[in-house]
């Protein structure tokens, strides 16, 4: 979970919602296999997290998927 909080930017969610964000976040570094993506790609993806899980989404894998779909980083 604490790999994200950095893009957090300060905001607040409860700590439920934080948990699967973070997993959400750890779950697309794993599909991407880690591979030391520059920070920008790591905020992208944390940002399109952030916002899905803001709409109301709370599946961390259905998070992480959508995310990295909509960045056309997976099909």
């Amino acid at each position: 979970m604490s790999n994200i909080i950095p893009f957090l930017n300060g905001q607040s969610f409860e700590p439920e919602l934080t948990k699967v964000m973070g997993d959400a976040y750890d779950l697309a570094r794993k599909e991407l296999h880690d591979r030391g993506q520059p920070l920008i790609v790591q905020e992208v993806i944390a940002s399109r997290i952030i916002a899905l899980a803001r709409s109301g989404a709370r599946d961390p894998t259905q998070i992480c998927n959508d995310a990295l779909s909509s960045l056309g980083l997976i099909r």
